[in-house]
């Protein structure tokens, strides 16, 4: 089965064909272009599709909520203008003929690392993206579990501070104005007057100023997990995004996090996400092989 995996974000429209083994070959990436609106970036997939011949298959790995049963966004950020109400797996399906498969891309993330990356093996974990926001994903019995409307796993919005800081979603305190790597960049600028990116902050680690900075923001990070693994109760803890790969991180996250957690809660791990860059290829992939 030759299937063709696609992964939508705001800057870029990533792509590759997977095999029967899910090796995925032909990687490539075009601009998304967001401005132009959510259909035609569903449009210019269709076109990419159509360069590809003997496809069995398409899987779509997209940001915003989606109804994976029906394919359509349900609702989606000025980020990609228009994408709210576009029906993904309809349009590809009436203009190829091929059988498609959507998710969200945190769930489709979380499908990569639950079926060949840092999950394999876990039947109930939790899957966390620290990026601009937070995004998340739930596997409950070896299951991803979407709730009543497709949103489940919406950890970035978890309050951990009552009337606490604006968020983006018109709310108040939510977890990812205070723990997202957008959340560290502000903190450092607010304490140290300067402007830094990720990449800068945690090569500066030497610096006392940064490293308290740091330091504050994965207590930051603790609060919210410590609050999703006493309502979950998970195995392991996927963690993912590029700032997960500073091992300082992770180990300072799995370090604070047991000294918070009552005995019983302890077995949990805290891991960096393992597929990097393919997880949500791979998990459309997986979703659309299922079909």
């Amino acid at each position: 089965m030759r299937i063709l995996a696609f992964d939508i974000g705001g800057t870029e429209i990533k792509y590759a064909l997977c095999d029967e083994n899910f090796n995925l070959t032909q990687s490539s990436s075009i601009p998304t272009n967001a401005h132009e609106g959510g259909r035609r970036i569903i449009e210019r997939v269709v076109e990419i599709i159509k360069t590809f011949d003997n496809v069995d298959r398409i899987g779509v790995s997209t940001a915003g909520q989606v109804n994976s049963v029906t394919g359509e966004i349900i609702f989606a950020t000025d980020s990609i203008p228009g994408y709210t109400g576009v029906k993904i797996k309809e349009i590809i399906e009436t203009e190829t003929g091929i059988p498609a498969a959507v998710e969200n891309d945190v769930n489709s993330a979380a499908i990569g690392e639950a079926i060949f990356g840092a999950a394999k093996g876990c039947p109930d974990f939790i899957c966390l993206t620290y990026g601009t926001g937070i995004g998340g994903a739930i596997f409950i019995n070896g299951k991803l579990f979407t709730g009543s409307s497709f949103s489940a796993g919406e950890f970035g919005h978890f309050v951990t501070h009552a009337g606490g800081k604006d968020c983006t979603c018109g709310g108040k305190g939510c977890y990812e104005t205070y723990a997202s790597t957008s959340a560290l960049v502000r903190l450092v600028a607010e304490k140290t007057s300067q402007q830094m990116n990720g990449r800068e902050i945690f090569a500066s680690l030497d610096n006392p100023q940064i490293k308290a900075c740091v330091d504050e923001w994965i207590d930051e990070i603790v609060v919210g997990l410590k609050g999703l693994v006493y309502i979950f109760n998970p195995s392991v803890v996927v963690a993912g995004g590029g700032v997960m790969s500073q091992e300082y991180i992770t180990d300072e996250i799995n370090k604070r996090l047991q000294d918070e957690l009552m005995q019983s809660f302890r077995k949990v791990r805290v891991v960096k996400a393992l597929m990097g860059n393919d997880a949500n290829k791979l998990g459309a992939a997986y979703l659309a092989s299922q079909l």
